[in-house]
C-alpha cells in the first residue's frame, strides 16, 4: 500500500495520467484527513478552485490542493513528535494514566478526523495549516469557552455523531466537532444541558436556587 509520500509524488508528476494524479490526491485523504474524508476534499476543491465531482481538473489546481494537504500534515506531524515527547516524559516521571486529552488523542492519530466536520458540507473557511495551528494553540493552553477555530460560542452538544466518541461539542458556525479538552468543564456542562429537554435549565437553575 502506497504511503502518503509516494502518493504525493505520483500527483506532482507531470508523466502520470490524469485520472492518476486525482486518484492519487484521494488517496492521500486515507492517510491524512483533518475534517474526515468527504470534508476535507470538499474543501480541498472548493480553495483550489475545482469541483469534487471534476474528473478533469487543472493538474495546477490538483497540486495546490496538495500543498495545502502537505503543510497541514507538516503542522500536525511535528505536533505529533512533540506529544510523544512528552508523554515519554510523564511516563519517566510515573504518570501512565491518559485523561481526557489522551483519549482525544488516540483517536484522532494518523490525522484522520482531527477537526471532525459532521456535515462534510460544512467546515471551516481558513487554510487547513492555519485550522490546525488554532485548534494545536488551544489544546497547549488553558481550556476556554469558545471554538478554538472560529471563536464562536454556537456550539450544541451533538449525539450520534459518525466518528468517535459518537457524541460531542458540534460548532455551529465552523462545522468542526469540537475537542473536549480545549473547553473548561464549566463550558461543557452549558453545551451538554443546551441538548437536554426543554426546560432544563431554568429547572437546574430553580433547583441551585433551592439549594442555596
Amino acid at each position: 500500500m502506497a504511503g502518503f509520500r509516494s502518493l504525493a509524488r505520483q500527483v506532482r508528476d507531470p508523466h502520470n495520467d490524469l485520472a492518476l494524479r486525482r486518484y492519487s490526491l484521494r488517496k492521500c485523504l486515507e492517510r491524512f484527513a483533518p475534517y474526515g474524508h468527504r470534508a476535507t476534499w470538499d474543501h480541498l476543491c472548493t480553495r483550489a478552485g475545482f469541483g469534487p465531482e471534476d474528473r478533469s481538473p487543472d493538474p495546477a489546481r490538483l497540486v495546490a490542493a496538495l500543498d495545502e494537504l502537505e503543510e497541514a500534515r507538516a503542522v500536525w506531524l511535528a505536533y505529533e513528535a512533540d506529544f510523544a515527547a512528552r508523554r515519554r516524559r510523564e511516563k519517566h516521571d510515573g504518570l501512565r494514566r491518559p485523561g481526557m486529552f489522551d483519549d482525544w488523542h488516540r483517536l484522532t492519530w494518523g490525522g484522520h478526523g482531527i477537526a471532525w466536520c459532521e456535515d462534510p458540507a460544512v467546515y471551516p473557511a481558513a487554510p487547513l495549516g492555519v485550522v490546525l495551528r488554532r485548534l494545536i494553540s488551544a489544546l497547549e493552553r488553558e481550556p476556554g469557552e469558545v471554538c478554538p477555530v472560529c471563536e464562536s460560542t454556537d456550539i450544541v452538544w451533538k449525539q450520534e455523531l459518525s466518528h468517535e466518541p459518537f457524541a460531542g461539542p458540534l460548532c455551529e458556525h465552523c462545522g468542526i466537532v469540537v475537542p473536549r479538552p480545549v473547553l473548561s468543564t464549566e463550558a461543557l456542562t452549558r453545551i451538554r444541558a443546551r441538548g437536554r429537554r426543554p426546560g432544563f435549565l431554568a429547572t437546574a437553575a430553580a433547583l441551585a436556587a433551592a439549594s442555596a
